[in-house]
């Protein structure tokens, strides 16, 4: 009789521990899935701090380049990105039409 008793308490441990299964498993999954969370958001944190240090660095690159420029060559340079002086030409173009003009 004791026998029985005794293969009665393995098998109701055995159930609980085989009841309790599925709850301990989707338990270390969600924890799983927090902390793997928390380490994303903190790759995107450290990720926008580096933009941050690299958009300064450029900044900072952009205004010595700005400063250091020369007048005239700053002058000419910006000449020739605004078209190369069409203005210039079209203001002789019309003094030349104006003369045929007359």
């Amino acid at each position: 009789m004791a026998l029985d008793q005794i293969t009665d308490a393995v098998t109701q441990s055995n159930v609980k521990v085989l009841g309790e299964a599925p709850a301990m498993a989707m338990g270390s999954i969600y924890q799983t899935m927090a902390h793997s969370t928390g380490i994303l958001f903190q790759n995107a944190v450290a990720a926008q701090q580096q933009q941050n240090t690299l958009a300064q660095a450029a900044a900072n690159q952009g205004i010595m380049q700005i400063y250091s420029l020369n007048t005239m060559a700053g002058a000419a340079a910006t000449e020739k990105v605004g078209q190369g002086g069409i203005a210039d030409n079209l203001t002789s173009l019309l003094t030349v039409l104006q003369s045929f003009m007359r």
